[in-house]
């Protein structure tokens, strides 16, 4: 998946909300070895400090943790995981909700469109 960076904010946040959305969406599981840095940053067309600065942001917040000479890996806290799941979701319905009510729709238009919106995707 591209690395859909913009300009608009500053580019380490991005990648570490990248990182950090691959980590829950299982790219990396718990405990996994993460790529290099020099790997990472050019993948996603970064200099090499950039990423470097996402990934320390990730260990001070306890995603990412550090092993001298073997690299990083992704903590195995299932409980901080969950956590973030749950957190990335909830601002991503508040923003939906916040995008239909621009469009006019009222709480429970919303909800009917999602209802059948999930009964048209099975």
């Amino acid at each position: 998946m591209p690395w859909d960076l913009d300009n608009d904010r500053p580019i380490y946040l991005q990648l570490m909300e990248r990182i950090q959305q691959d980590i829950i969406a299982g790219v990396y599981a718990p405990g996994d070895k993460l790529p290099s840095v020099r790997d990472l940053a050019l993948d996603a067309s970064v200099n090499p400090n950039t990423m470097q600065k996402a990934l320390s942001e990730l260990e001070r917040s306890g995603l990412v943790y550090s092993q001298r000479t073997s690299g990083r890996f992704i903590t195995e806290d299932e409980t901080m995981l969950k956590k973030i799941k749950l957190d990335l979701a909830s601002e991503h319905i508040r923003q939906f909700f916040e995008k239909m009510t621009l469009l006019g729709f009222k709480n429970q238009e919303i909800l009917e469109l999602v209802q059948e919106t999930l009964k048209e995707d099975k």
